[in-house]
């Protein structure tokens, strides 16, 4: 045998440690809170696998302790074994800034309150100190962990999908969660790739920690609990869901919702868990809460002696010296909540494994024989709560069962039994008692038999075997005058034919004179029919939901004069109609239209079209058709043409018409490309339309589009130092604003920060300190979009002087129109006709300058073919073959 090198042993002992990226959060985190800690700061580059960083504004390390800070055993928090018993701190190892040096690469950035400067240390893999600078952070400690698991290739390769990786992200800022709730005080923020993820300010109690992470949706359905015990010393304190509340807000199908403290330290108990489900689906005996987790939160309080946390690694396991008390007072506190549980399970007991086996009848019996004082926890605790009926009740069944069919009978369920003593009709616990007493002779003559017959339980009262529950319907012949009287009708009533006999009723058209007319018009519908032409030439790509608002919101404010002229083009309408109406009513056969009743007369079969078998007849008949003399040639005359004269002609008018600046003119379309050839003065050039189309789409997003804006279920405060500096924030305030709510805060309606999807809120002071600013909604669209995109808007702004939507684009938003523009360009037909390209060519006139003729992936839009010759003798020299 041969001993391991420290190089490897080291190794080993801290990839038990740090097993994953939450740990290194963990273990830097609870560093910070020992060092008391107010505001921590979690900043992570490709999921912390690049860099995780944990900056907190605590008491920062001693210069005496720096050389041995990150020495693996070295630690302020304990002296001795008999320190653990008085443990009132998180870390008390020393291994982890040992641990985690020796799988990355470490740098500390420390200051104390006696430093006049904060100092950088970088660490080497065994947390030795190689060197160290002057920094400018303030008082506290930063510590940063760079290339996470660089040698460890397998435990880095098992973080390579963005799914763990995903994972781990969500671990951590469950971990900050819980850290925030225990720590109202504490003011956390967990940044990933330069974009805030989750934050939650300083508060003043666990109720306001508990508004702050989980919503205050779920905080209404809890309810705040306290219970202590002197001996032995526990506290329990927590929040719990509402007795009776809707199960889909008290809880979830993950645990990630219920937090578990044991003197402030966040633990994962698989019995108090076990407990806390338990009581709570007690209440819900018809829903699918077996499988759902409680929106809860429990604070543990014991004596430090009574608590051994040095279980795990990672600390998230503790063993209580005094669980089974600790479950009883839990029970009772639940119990006080929620009431007893209806299924008897015992709870302490259970809870702690005891496997409890059911009692036989004869224990039962003696049982219910003694008096209310000695009677076991479990039958007072059901008694008291008013459900022992049912539970006394189902005693009673089994007790009139003998020793020997105790097996046999195992197979009736306890819906049966209840179902059983309900038809029985037995009302109280005491009644039920006697009854049973009193069958105890009897029961001896039950047998399997009996009991397969159905009669082996008897009503105590009438002595009949009971009977189960019966749905009682009313018989066959028993029918009430109303059936009897609406058959009577409904025979003497016609019976139409729904298809030879169908009715000429139209919706939305009028039939007339063997023609279909349409119903008049209303005067919206009339303005309808005109404005949606003039929004859709103004807005080509709007949606039909957006057309059909503009066009309603146009009719609302439609002024008086307007609005009567549409009422009388309808008017006119419908007098039109009803002449129409009127003459073909009278064009008809008048004979059976007046004779015939005018209820009739709507009810009449529509009419067939006119026949055309005359026609058909006549085209495909036997005999043959008589040929058509060809018809007389047309007058025609000779017109003197001369060649030379025409070419004088045309250099004639291309002479005039050379100093007039003529724009790009289509030729004709290649058949084998999606190309055009055009003419540009003298120059024949290849085009490509979806360039021009995708460059022109562009410049209408950057122009006009708007970003939805998602409400954030924690607004982000903005401050001078998050915006950049002073100036930003007033550039900010001084940008156009809504009028101010009731609380006295105020949107802004600036349009460079709705059409990039910010909705920011200003609730102003009476000093420029007391002002507060905050994100309250942001494009979700944009993949990571933040408060460094509002600066760059600040900045165009402040020192370019944008005044324009397209000017304040952030760089993510440019890139994302970017993709829309592409997206939207490639759902244009392949082959587009020669207007649509002619209007193409318009509009790249209009709206592209000369100089911007590229589309977004830096492409020409023309190509260079030829020139065209101006004279003969160039030409000649183009068809002039080739000298070699």
């Amino acid at each position: 045998m041969k001993q391991l090198p420290p190089d490897t042993v080291r190794l080993l002992s801290s990839s038990q440690v740090i097993t994953s990226l939450v740990n290194v959060v963990k273990e830097l985190m609870e560093n910070s809170l020992d060092a008391e800690a107010s505001s921590i700061d979690v900043k992570l580059e490709n999921y912390g696998l690049d860099r995780i960083e944990v900056r907190d504004n605590g008491l920062g390390i001693k210069a005496d302790d720096t050389p041995v800070m990150a020495v693996t055993h070295f630690t302020s928090k304990i002296c001795s074994n008999e320190d653990l018993e008085r443990l009132e701190t998180y870390g008390f190892r020393g291994e982890a800034l040992g641990s985690v040096c020796s799988v990355a690469e470490v740098s500390v950035i420390t200051k104390t309150e006696e430093d006049d400067v904060s100092t950088q240390y970088t660490l080497n893999f065994s947390g030795e100190i190689v060197s160290q600078k002057p920094s400018h952070l303030g008082q506290g400690t930063t510590v940063s962990v760079l290339k996470l698991f660089k040698n460890i290739p397998v435990r880095r390769q098992y973080y390579s999908s963005t799914k763990k990786c995903k994972e781990e992200l969500k671990k951590i800022q469950d971990l900050l969660v819980a850290y925030a709730i225990i720590k109202p005080g504490l003011r956390l923020t967990l940044i990933h790739n330069r974009v805030v993820v989750w934050q939650k300010a300083t508060v003043a109690d666990h109720r306001s920690a508990l508004l702050a992470t989980l919503g205050a949706g779920a905080v209404a359905n809890l309810l705040p609990c306290h219970h202590h015990q002197e001996q032995p010393e526990i506290l329990l304190e927590g929040f719990f869901p509402k007795p009776g509340a809707d199960y889909s807000s008290t809880s979830s199908s993950s645990a990630d919702k219920t937090f578990i403290f044991v003197n402030n330290r966040p633990v994962h108990q698989k019995d108090i868990m076990k407990l806390l489900r338990q009581h709570y689906s007690a209440q819900y005996p018809d829903t699918p809460t077996r499988n759902r987790y409680p929106t809860a939160m429990l604070k543990i309080t014991v004596p430090p002696s009574s608590v051994d946390v040095n279980l795990t690694p990672d600390k998230t396991q503790v063993l209580l010296h005094d669980k089974e008390a600790v479950l009883t007072a839990l029970d009772a506190l639940l119990v006080s909540l929620y009431g007893y549980r209806h299924n008897g399970d015992p709870p302490a007991e259970k809870q702690l494994g005891r496997e409890t086996s059911p009692s036989p009848p004869t224990a039962r019996r003696a049982d219910a024989s003694r008096p209310d004082g000695e009677q076991s926890g479990e039958r007072v605790g059901r008694t008291s709560n008013g459900s022992s009926s049912s539970s006394v009740a189902e005693d009673w069944i089994v007790d009139q069962f003998p020793a020997g069919l105790e097996t046999d009978v195992s197979v009736c369920d306890d819906e049966m039994a209840r179902s059983c003593t309900r038809a029985a009709g037995m009302g109280s616990a005491e009644r039920l008692g006697g009854d049973a007493a009193a069958s105890g002779d009897n029961s001896s003559k039950i047998s399997a038999e009996d009991w397969s017959r159905g009669t082996a339980l008897t009503d105590p009262v009438s002595g009949e075997p009971l009977q189960p529950v019966q749905i009682h319907q009313p018989s066959k012949d028993v029918r009430s005058d109303c059936d009897e009287i609406k058959s009577r009708s409904g025979s003497d009533k016609k019976v139409f034919n729904a298809i030879t006999e169908k009715r000429a009723a139209l919706t939305a058209y009028d039939l007339i004179s063997n023609r279909a007319m349409r119903v008049p018009l209303s005067p919206a519908a009339l303005f309808e029919k005109e404005a949606r032409v003039e929004v859709l030439r103004e807005k080509p790509t709007a949606s039909l939901q957006d057309i059909s608002d503009t066009v309603h919101e146009r009719w609302k404010n439609l002024r008086v004069e307007e609005r009567r002229k549409y009422e009388e083009k309808a008017r006119r309408h419908l007098e039109h109609h009803d002449q129409r109406t009127k003459s073909a009513s009278a064009e008809g056969p008048g004979e059976t239209s007046a004779s015939t009743p005018r209820g009739h007369a709507q009810g009449q079969k529509r009419k067939a079209p006119l026949s055309n078998q005359q026609l058909l007849d006549e085209l495909f008949s036997a005999q043959p058709q008589k040929k058509t003399r060809n018809p007389a040639p047309k007058p025609s005359r000779l017109l003197p043409c001369s060649v030379a004269a025409l070419r004088l002609r045309l250099r004639r008018l291309s002479s005039q018409s050379a100093g007039v600046p003529r724009g790009p003119r289509l030729v004709n379309r290649l058949a084998s490309r999606s190309a055009w050839v055009i003419l540009c003065g003298q120059r024949l050039m290849l085009l490509n339309p979806f360039r021009v189309e995708e460059a022109l789409l562009f410049k209408r997003l950057l122009e006009n589009n708007i970003l939805p804006a998602v409400s954030l279920q924690n607004p982000i405060q903005l401050t001078d130092g998050s915006l950049g500096g002073a100036g930003y924030t007033e550039a900010l305030c001084n940008m156009e604003k809504r009028s101010p709510e009731l609380d006295g805060g105020a949107l802004f309606s600036d349009p460079r920060l709705v059409a990039n999807g910010f909705k920011i809120k200003l609730t102003p002071g009476l000093t420029s300190a007391e002002r507060h600013l905050e994100v309250t909604a942001m494009a979700d669209c944009v993949p990571f979009l933040g408060v460094e995109d509002l600066r760059e808007i600040l900045t165009a702004v402040l020192h370019r002087k944008a005044r324009t939507v397209q000017e304040c684009r952030p760089l993510k938003v440019t890139n994302y129109l970017q993709g829309e523009a592409v997206r939207l360009a490639r759902q244009l037909p392949t082959n587009p006709s020669r207007e649509d390209v002619e209007e193409t060519l318009l509009r790249m006139d209009q709206q592209l300058a000369e100089s911007n003729q590229t589309c977004i992936h830096g492409r020409p839009f023309l190509q260079h073919l030829s020139d065209v010759p101006s004279t003969d003798q160039e030409a000649k020299a183009l068809l002039r073959p080739l000298e070699l």
